[in-house]
């Protein structure tokens, strides 16, 4: 920056090898630069860029158009490290050629506007004089001093010496036009210092604020917008600015990138399908390439915003990822869960204890699990994986208290079925020959079965790892279980207490003490024989009325049913009034609790009448079998009839006398009368009945008088003579006459014993047949 037509254009193009305009002496002397001009320098590393400012105090502005040169300072000092203050060596001392209202209008619209960055003032003398350097620049450092002291400045900066925010350097140039030589030599000295210049040491070497090279298109626009619009600014903040959208441009650049990657895409899609090993190495390494990418766009920005962009550019990067490790993550617990069963099967079905073999396989899995998170674990990710842990945890609790409850409930329902085939055949049968010692028999029985059963459970248990009082709540769950099962069982019986009492009846009636079927003679009892089997099965209804569980069960049911329903029904209770008290007529038994009793008295009273009214029959039948037998073996005529037929028959027993011819054929009568008795069965077929016996002896009698006579003619037609050439059984039979007759008596009587034993045989399944329908 300087004076119009001071030569700085001419000194930029020798200083920095730029190709800037410069004015054309012959011309005439006018402005050249209009506006600002930016080039590189050639041959100057690192990379150097220059501007060519218009020049101040212009004929072309005139004297009130300085706003150009205010703002165009301004901008020189906010965006440059180095600032060249072009002057000429006569205008030293003076106020408006040595530009100090520019400078003061700068100082102070800086201070407002921007905080100060280190900045290097290098003030060029122009066509040095004789007046030595040593003399002119303190003159030089003490106007900038003042110009420093008499800036408002901010609070903060009160106090601030000028050195905190520039370096001032002053250098001297012989003229262009009369020393050429000389000043070449001299801006050639005076370009080596550019030389490296941010280099500690250097020009610049202190610089603070740096913008990089990528952000300076960008941050010179928006210093410019905030000159021209004069708004309140300072540098860091500006700083900050460019750096935060620079950095922010690098960062959505590079995860775009890295969204489109190919080794993460396949990553990604492969976690979709199951585990991937390695998947935490893979994807960190990926990681750590585009965040080294961001770090050498951004290496130059802001440290702060850098860095706080590269957190932000990080943790996007693990918002992108993150879902595919929580579905890792869901497929490593999902897949040591089925593990975690499989192992847990397997130890069981080999024997090994529930509560050792949970635990065992529970921290393997665990491990497995934890080996696994780990593989996954992203080196840049802080992410807690214990909350997978804990629901992997308590998936394999739940599943353990799954198959333990199965396990129980299969135990449980072993010994339930094993009480239950133990428990309800023999209480059935024992209920069945219902005695005194039916219900202790089965108390028994439930003792043994159940200490058995509960024994055998609690040591199946033992290994399940049970608190005292769940162990304690299953044992006394199958002893009620087992109490359940006698109970239903008698419940069940009592359902069927008429069917058992008509079955023991009918039992104890139709049969003798050897189980034999009984013929009702004419010599049995049949009221001590009722008498006997309906004790019996009163003895049944009493033995099912109640549950007698309970050691110290005592009652007196039995006796009560006697005194109600047999001694009251006997007429043992003779004078009983109207108003005497019915024991049976109430719907609980003494000194029995509701939930023992299966058949209330009422009940009992009606299932006897019941009883009663379907047995009588059975009894009427024996009696009536009994009668029958009787009326039969009577066959006789009466005692008169007899002395009847002597008195009247004395003449002809005594003509029989007198002739013993008579005799003979009376004899030979009978033997045929006694013949044609045997073979027709005359006594038994009158058993059942005159008119039936008559009607079965007219249809066999014709067929037995045949029969007879032709075993008479064939007996007959056999010689009596002795042959020599007759077989010699013939001459057995013709020698042994009486042989052949007692054969033929022998025949006879057998027949008349197989007729005899047929008909006993149908008497019997008669008078048996009323028990059997019954």
């Amino acid at each position: 920056m300087g004076p119009q037509s001071s030569g700085k254009s001419t000194l930029l193009n020798h200083l920095f090898g730029t190709n800037f305009r410069e004015m054309d002496a012959f011309k005439g002397r006018s402005q050249t630069t209009k506006g600002i001009w930016l080039a590189r320098c050639a041959g100057i590393e690192p990379c150097t860029l220059v501007m060519d400012l218009e020049g101040t105090d212009g004929r072309e502005r005139g004297e009130d158009d300085t706003a150009f040169e205010k703002q165009s300072a301004l901008f020189a000092l906010a965006v440059s490290d180095i600032v060249l203050i072009n002057m000429w060596c006569h205008d030293i001392g003076r106020e408006q050629a040595a530009n100090k209202p520019l400078l003061k209008t700068v100082f102070q619209v800086m201070m407002r506007l921007f905080s100060p960055r280190k900045t290097t003032l290098m003030f060029v003398i122009r066509d040095k004089t004789r007046t030595p350097l040593e003399n002119l620049e303190p003159v030089l450092r003490e106007d900038i001093q003042k110009i420093w002291d008499s800036v408002p400045k901010p609070h903060a900066h009160k106090e601030t010496p000028l050195s905190e925010f520039f370096n001032v350097e002053v250098v001297a140039l012989s003229s262009y036009e009369e020393k050429e030589e000389q000043f070449k030599e001299q801006v050639a000295s005076l370009r080596q210092r550019f030389f490296h210049s941010i280099t500690p040491g250097g020009l610049a070497g202190d610089r603070r604020g740096v913008v990089p090279a990528s952000g300076f298109s960008f941050s010179a626009q928006q210093i410019w917008k905030v000159i021209k619009e004069n708004k309140d600014l300072d540098l860091p903040a500006h700083k900050v600015m460019v750096a935060t959208v620079r950095c922010e441009e690098i960062a959505n650049e590079k995860y775009a990138s890295f969204a489109s990657n190919e080794d993460w895409c396949h990553l990604e899609e492969a976690v979709q399908s199951g585990p991937v090993s390695g998947f935490g190495k893979k994807l960190s390494s990926i990681l750590d390439s585009f965040l080294s990418e961001y770090d050498a766009e951004a290496t130059y920005f802001d440290e702060g915003v850098r860095s706080a962009k590269r957190r932000q550019f990080e943790e996007k990067l693990l918002q992108l990822i993150q879902p595919a490790f929580q579905s890792l993550l869901g497929h490593i617990r999902s897949e040591t869960l089925e593990k975690f069963k499989q192992v847990f099967d397997k130890a069981l079905n080999g024997g090994e204890a529930f509560s050792l073999a949970s635990c065992n396989c529970a921290q393997f899995c665990m491990a497995l699990f934890d080996e696994g998170c780990a593989d996954a674990v992203i080196e840049h990710a802080n992410w807690d994986t214990s909350k997978v842990r804990d629901k992997l945890r308590r998936d394999i609790d739940a599943h353990i208290d799954s198959v333990r409850a199965a396990k129980l409930s299969e135990l449980t329902s072993l010994y339930e079925a094993k009480l239950k085939e133990a428990l309800s055949g023999p209480v059935e049968a024992l209920l069945d020959g219902a005695s005194n010692e039916t219900w202790p028999a089965i108390r028994k029985l439930l003792r043994r079965e159940t200490e058995a059963a509960v024994s055998g459970l609690s040591d199946a248990l033992s290994g399940f790892d049970l608190d005292e009082q769940t162990k304690d709540k299953m044992l006394a769950s199958t002893k009620d279980y087992a109490r359940g099962v006698v109970e239903a069982k008698a419940r069940e019986e009592a359902g069927r207490v008429l069917t058992r009492m008509k079955d023991r009846f009918t039992t104890l009636f139709s049969h003798d003490s050897d189980s034999m079927p009984r013929v009702w003679t004419g010599k049995e009892d049949i009221r001590a024989i009722t008498k006997t089997a309906r004790s019996a099965s009163l003895k049944l209804l009493a033995v099912m009325a109640v549950t007698r569980l309970d050691d110290d069960h005592s009652d007196n049911i039995e006796g009560t049913l006697s005194v109600a329903l047999v001694e009251s029904a006997n007429g043992a209770v003779k004078d009983r009034s109207i108003t005497s008290f019915d024991p049976l007529a109430s719907s609980t038994w003494e000194e029995v609790s509701p939930k023992k009793t299966l058949i209330t008295p009422v009940q009992c009273k009606s299932l006897w009448r019941q009883f009663k009214s379907e047995t009588e029959y059975t009894v009427s039948q024996a009696i009536a079998a009994q009668e029958a037998n009787k009326r039969n073996n009577n066959w006789l005529p009466p005692p008169w009839a007899i002395a009847a037929m002597v008195i009247l028959g004395f003449n002809e027993f005594m003509t029989l006398l007198r002739n013993p011819l008579y005799l003979c054929v009376i004899f030979v009568g009978f033997l045929l009368f006694k013949a044609l008795w045997v073979q027709l069965d005359i006594s038994g077929e009158f058993r059942n009945g005159a008119l039936p016996g008559l009607i079965s002896l007219s249809s066999k009698f014709l067929p037995t008088v045949m029969n007879l006579l032709k075993r008479l003619a064939e007996e007959g037609q056999n010689p009596m003579t002795n042959d020599p050439n007759r077989n010699p059984a013939t001459n057995d039979q013709q020698r042994n006459p009486a042989l052949e007759s007692r054969s033929f008596r022998n025949g006879v009587s057998a027949s008349s014993s197989m007729s005899s034993s047929a008909s006993s045989e149908v008497i019997s399944s008669e008078y048996a047949s009323p028990a059997k329908e019954d």
